[in-house]
């Protein structure tokens, strides 16, 4: 076994490198105060080992690097722990920057003769800044994709040349693939490759100017080896259990609520957001919290407007110039003493803003609800993708859903009339449906649990009752169908439905209680939104007779029959997908209101011209799944509402 040393030694002179690494000098002894620097080498090596597993499952394109993630997190065996390891780790990385540069400038390691190993070590800073930047957006999720934009954006404010290099970074004027492809080269190949070359330069400098030791007079020197590679080994196991501790934090902390369909590993390791849409945007879009402090340091009142140049880069320019010039400065003691406060006021400043920009969110109750939007939104990313990706890109799983769209394109094109939210006493809340925010006025229907016996039978609800909804001024004695949840706000209130409902079908002679029921059974039947489990087959058979019924709702409407005296919309297929497709594209139309219809445009008057439309018909297909809602939902959670129903009904029973 000797013989294969020698001849290993022979070849390629091993026992030489061992000895210059393991037997410097260092005057003084070992101290854990110089662990810094080794910690900070460690971390990069892992950052290298797992950013390289991660680049083998890793797609460098904007329609596949969501995907690529997800395969990461959630299918690849521990792939959420080396995405875990490799997030918390750069994080770790500038904490453990930032406490090293502490040490050096406390200590006077940046003097002479350490002038270069002291600026190549600034060069090194700036690198591992820069690999926070670009490794922020790979994910291709809400979060990086925003808050990249904004930090981008400042490249603009660089005089003369800001917008030229801005276009040049991003890969032209908007944010997209090349953006994605430009920033992975930058992070995987450009920077790791510059901060190596950097990192071997500050070695040899450090080595040929040898350690710093303050106080070594009083302590017995040693050399590198074994007890300065034991405490650095211990600082460097310190920090890899730190950083393991956030990666498995949702073992200690899981989450109170666990949500159907989406697997375990969404809460370990790093978190993945919804993918990236430039057309919704995000509004609790923020830079990492280690860039926080120069996102609060913007907005001070003094950076507003034409001044955020000083702010972005005139006076980041300087204070990086003073650390430059800090071995020039330290030459005496009274610049040493300025050094020292100037690195702690930057410190100290730094951690004052980014407590500011923290306290600023979390008392603002909007950021606040953004975030738990984002949570909601990823989480149903996750839930969807565990169907299968489609061909167009995970981005199509949001656009395409109408759980996630509807809202939006409800509250877009609907919501200045249209309120959708539970109302006391008439549409009981459902944790599956979301609530849009209310119109300032409701003057149309409030389209919550639209097409179910629930809105259905409280719409022909004739009996008064007290209703906080019933006028603008507040509570008033009306029938429901006078109240702003369904006619209060519209010309209808003074039309022959409002007047029926409260005079014909509230007198119990002309229309019994089964008999209403039976229409709403029918009503509901046809909407097909109702459970066929709900319906009962006679009720739904004797209310298609009284829909029919010359002298009853075929007085005004027609219903699966020819209908001459029929004037009011037509109920066949009453709130089904294609009715209210048909309805909502053209409400004047003569099988709706015709004439008597009350301000509700035509949203898609023409297939043949989409820009003569109000809406995109997928829009339209989106808006009508919603309010039907038709979407996807996980079994569990299927499974879950039906128990909670039969445990509902079982009272009555």
């Amino acid at each position: 076994m000797n013989k294969l040393w020698e001849w290993l030694d022979d070849r390629t002179g091993y026992k030489h490198l061992v000895n210059e690494a393991l037997y410097e000098h260092i005057p003084g002894g070992s101290r854990w105060r110089y662990v810094w620097g080794s910690t900070l080498v460690f971390a990069f090596v892992v950052q290298m080992i797992t950013g390289t597993f991660l680049w083998m499952a890793y797609s460098a394109n904007s329609k596949g690097a969501w995907e690529s993630v997800y395969y990461i997190q959630y299918e690849m065996q521990g792939g959420w722990i080396l995405r875990g390891l490799h997030h918390f780790m750069a994080q770790a990385m500038i904490v453990l920057l930032a406490l090293h540069f502490l040490q050096v400038v406390i200590d006077g390691a940046y003097k002479a003769p350490r002038e270069f190993n002291f600026w190549t070590g600034l060069i090194l800073m700036k690198i591992v800044l820069g690999l926070s930047l670009t490794g922020y957006l790979l994910p291709w999720d809400q979060k990086g994709y925003w808050a990249t934009k904004v930090a981008t954006t400042l490249m603009g404010l660089v005089p003369v040349v800001g917008g030229d290099l801005q276009k040049v970074v991003v890969g032209g004027a908007d944010y997209g693939h090349a953006t994605l492809t430009r920033f992975f080269a930058l992070h995987a190949g450009v920077l790791p490759g510059l901060l190596l070359v950097f990192l071997g330069i500050h070695m040899y400098f450090f080595r040929r100017a040898g350690i710093h030791a303050v106080g070594a007079d009083k302590r017995t020197a040693a050399y590198f080896w074994p007890d300065q590679v034991l405490k650095d080994a211990v600082a460097c196991l310190a920090v890899l259990a730190v950083v393991m501790l956030f990666v498995v934090k949702g073992f200690m902390f899981p989450p109170q609520e666990h949500v159907a369909g989406v697997p375990i590993e969404a809460h370990f390791g790093a978190e993945l957001g919804a993918p990236a849409d430039p057309a919704n945007s995000y509004s609790a879009a923020r830079p990492e919290w280690y860039f926080l402090f120069l996102f609060q340091f913007l907005k001070l009142p003094i950076f507003a407007g034409h001044n955020e140049i000083y702010g972005a880069i005139v006076i980041p320019g300087l204070v990086m110039g003073l650390l430059f010039l800090m071995p020039f400065i330290g030459r005496w003691k009274l610049g040493h003493g300025f050094n020292v406060a100037l690195i702690l006021a930057l410190l100290l400043g730094a951690g004052s803003l980014t407590f500011m920009a923290l306290r600023e969110d979390w008392s603002d109750d909007g950021y606040k609800a953004a975030v738990a939007d984002a949570h909601v939104q990823s989480l149903r990313a996750v839930q969807l993708a565990q169907q299968g990706i489609p061909d167009g890109g995970a981005i199509s799983l949001m656009r395409n859903d109408p759980k996630t769209q509807g809202p939006i394109l409800f509250t877009r094109h609907c919501g200045s009339c249209h309120a959708h939210q539970p109302v006391e006493g008439l549409l009981a809340a459902d944790p599956l449906l979301a609530a849009t925010k209310p119109p300032e006025q409701s003057s149309a229907p409030n389209l919550y649990k639209f097409g179910t016996t629930e809105w259905i039978a409280a719409f022909l609800d004739p009996h008064a009752q007290k209703l906080a909804t019933a006028t603008v001024d507040g509570e008033a004695e009306v029938a429901p169908i006078n109240s702003l949840t369904f006619f209060g706000g519209t010309a209808h209130i003074e039309g022959e439905m409002a007047s029926y409902v409260t005079d014909t079908i509230g007198d119990e002679a002309e229309w019994t209680p089964d008999q209403i029921e039976a229409v709403v059974m029918a009503l509901a039947n046809e909407s097909g939104v109702e459970s066929q489990e709900k319906l009962d087959a006679d009720q739904v058979a004797a209310g298609r007779t009284l829909l029919q019924d010359d002298n009853r709702c075929a007085m005004c409407h027609k219903f699966h029959a020819e209908n001459d005296a029929a004037y009011a919309p037509d109920l066949t297929g009453y709130a089904s997908r294609e009715w209210l497709i048909e309805f909502i594209s053209n409400p004047a139309a003569e099988k709706f209101y015709g004439d008597n219809n009350d301000r509700m445009p035509s949203f898609y008057l023409d297939p043949h011209q989409p820009l003569a439309n109000r809406i995109q018909k997928k829009e339209l297909e989106l808006i009508v799944d919603w309010l039907g809602g038709d979407w996807y939902e996980p079994e569990a959670i299927i499974e879950s509402e039906k128990s909670l129903e039969s445990v509902q009904v079982l009272p009555d029973e």
